[in-house]
């Protein structure tokens, strides 16, 4: 199994006014070609801190990175230029965030949208993009792409906004995509139907995902291997069904005491 991402001793700090503020301390991860590595915590734990630091996503400055790197096979994502990074931002790897409606220009059509990530690449003709963007929209399970294509994020339900933003993601075919919270603000049915979209498309493509989510059911039912944080650090990873059967940090046991459990019982 190979590596596809690899972060090693990553620090992270942020500037303030009362001097640098450590969120993220000396953190170790891999995710793996056609696995899911999901990283969770309570929020404020540094996990989305994590996630957008493999973009270079968090503002430079306040955001440094005194400590480690983030590599994409051999390249370490730390070290590259502006230039550099937006050829792998979209490309190489993509990002879905857990408010679409907040990541989608209100103002362009969901097509529109979907091909200028292939323009800002300079992958394909006009035409060639219009027809990557309805295939990726299919692959995301989009009922009637052509028309979905040109429709605006507000005339689209949460769930297909949701799928619009997996499709922009899929749209470059890109080896890791990072999901943050992706499943957060739909009802419960349509978060089952996205989880399994996820599943799907990853066994479609082989791709690494990395899950960062506060909900164990959530990682239950996609991850392979998960890794607790707690204030910044990494407390716990391995396997799925090892941690959640297993779990030897304290923080790993309050978290899962925590879930809520269906019971069941004779009526009072």
């Amino acid at each position: 199994m190979n590596a596809l991402l690899t972060i090693e001793d990553l620090h992270i700090s942020f500037a303030s006014r009362r001097g640098s503020v450590a969120a993220v301390q000396g953190i170790d991860l891999t995710v793996h070609e056609g696995r899911t590595l999901a990283l969770v915590g309570e929020s404020g734990s540094g996990k989305s801190s994590t996630a957008l630091s493999v973009l270079r996503l968090n503002p430079e400055p306040p955001a440094v990175y005194p400590h480690g790197r983030i590599l994409l096979d051999d390249r370490d994502l730390l070290r590259l230029t502006p230039r550099q990074l937006r050829a792998v931002r979209g490309r190489d790897i993509s990002m879905v965030f857990q408010d679409p409606m907040t990541t989608l220009n209100p103002m362009r059509t969901i097509g529109s949208q979907l091909m200028e990530v292939l323009a800002i690449h300079r992958m394909g003709s006009r035409a060639q993009r219009r027809r990557r963007a309805l295939e990726a929209l299919e692959q995301a399970r989009v009922p009637d792409p052509e028309l979905r294509s040109r429709q605006y994020p507000h005339q689209l339900s949460g769930g297909l906004r949701q799928r619009a933003m997996l499709a922009m993601a899929l749209m470059s075919r890109p080896r890791l995509l990072i999901a943050d919270e992706p499943t957060t603000a739909l009802d419960v049915t349509t978060q089952a139907e996205i989880l399994a979209l996820f599943r799907t498309v990853q066994e479609e493509t082989g791709m690494g995902i990395l899950l960062i989510t506060h909900d164990l059911g959530v990682v239950a039912s996609i991850a392979d291997r998960v890794a607790v944080m707690h204030e910044g650090r990494l407390v716990e990873q391995g396997e799925v069904l090892q941690v959640f059967e297993q779990p030897r940090d304290a923080y790993t046991r309050t978290l899962l005491e925590a879930t809520p459990r269906l019971q069941t019982g004779q009526p009072a």
